[in-house]
């Protein structure tokens, strides 16, 4: 998982027609995000005002995952990181008034329901062993 936590916002159109492309996970402040599988840093900034500071990677097969919100980058673009790695420290940067990750898988541009891939608690998504 990337993080501990409770899932606080779900995946997929809500009631106000808003949509999560990802998912929500209230952790306490400062705990470590940790990258889901093995991959590339594309993006580590906070231009995205309601994103906060946010880290994108880049995994094989066209996967990649975002981790936002956070409140410490541990890592910047164009470092490669491993599987569990912590790459973050949750934090509520950005649109949201207490700390959580919000996180997102997508392949290609399309988003994925990160709960989907959640096998045994462990993300797998582009695995190669």
């Amino acid at each position: 998982n990337p993080a501990t936590g409770e899932v606080i916002g779900t995946f997929g159109t809500k009631p106000d027609s808003r949509r999560n492309d990802g998912i929500n996970i209230a952790a306490p402040a400062g705990s470590l995000v940790r990258a889901v599988e093995n991959g590339l840093v594309v993006y580590a900034d906070e231009d995205l005002a309601a994103f906060g500071r946010m880290l994108l990677v880049r995994h094989a097969d066209g996967y990649l995952s975002a981790y936002a919100h956070n409140d410490t980058l541990l890592v910047t673009r164009g470092d490669v990181v491993a599987r569990g790695q912590p790459i973050a420290k949750v934090g509520r940067s950005g649109d949201v008034v207490e700390p959580q990750l919000h996180f997102e898988i997508r392949q290609g541009k399309n988003p994925i329901d990160p709960i989907a891939m959640l096998g045994d608690g462990e993300i797998s998504i582009a695995r190669r062993d």
